[in-house]
């Protein structure tokens, strides 16, 4: 699909927290696809973990925030907080071509999630306005997007991490040293993220 507009790219997830994995695959999907800007959405309320505790959005904000400051092309999104509700992303994509009408709207996906693409929310009208960017994840077989989704691959070195193993180390003290940014780490202290018993 060719536009006459910029080319943004949607990285939205829970980032609870946002770590270093999570950042060089939003780097290096706008350095591949050559886009315009990156924005890294933080969900308000994730409406696949409605059965599992996740941090308030405020705070998921500063997170990535903090970890995106010194990250020229990437911006920290907070589209989804203000707009409130469900987090769904065809709302956000929606919204992004209201202010962008031209725009190629390209969104990073996992490996892990692209064969069930088609159980999000309104899917049907979501595969016709963007189109998939697929990054690896350790340890999970690269599949195709089902039909009819515009796709491409894009090659980045997988980071084994994940925020569920982060949120554990955190609250039980141990070091994340390199797997998740200083400027993250310094803002998980000063809002007493994490802690034991919380």
């Amino acid at each position: 699909m060719t536009c006459p507009g910029p080319r943004i790219g949607l990285f939205g997830g829970t980032f609870d927290p946002i770590h270093s994995g999570h950042v060089e695959v939003a780097e290096a999907v706008r350095a591949a696809l050559r886009l315009d800007r990156m924005l890294v959405v933080v969900a308000n309320d994730p409406w696949q973990k409605h059965d599992q505790p996740v941090s308030p959005p405020e705070d998921r904000f500063a997170l990535v925030s903090a970890a995106l400051a010194d990250r020229p092309g990437l911006e920290a999104s907070r589209i989804e907080l203000d707009r409130g509700g469900p987090s769904y992303t065809v709302d956000t994509v929606r919204a992004v071509l209201a202010d962008e009408p031209h725009a190629e709207v390209v969104m990073v996906v996992g490996a892990d999630v692209v064969a069930s693409i088609d159980t999000w929310h309104d899917h049907e009208a979501l595969r016709e306005l963007v189109t998939l960017a697929v990054v690896d994840r350790p340890g999970v077989p690269l599949v195709d997007p089902p039909p009819g989704w515009r796709s491409v691959r894009v090659d980045c070195a997988p980071v084994d991490v994940s925020s569920t193993a982060l949120r554990s180390a955190l609250e039980s003290g141990e070091p994340v040293d390199g797997l998740v940014p200083d400027a993250v780490i310094r803002c998980i202290v000063e809002r007493d993220l994490y802690a034991k018993g919380r």
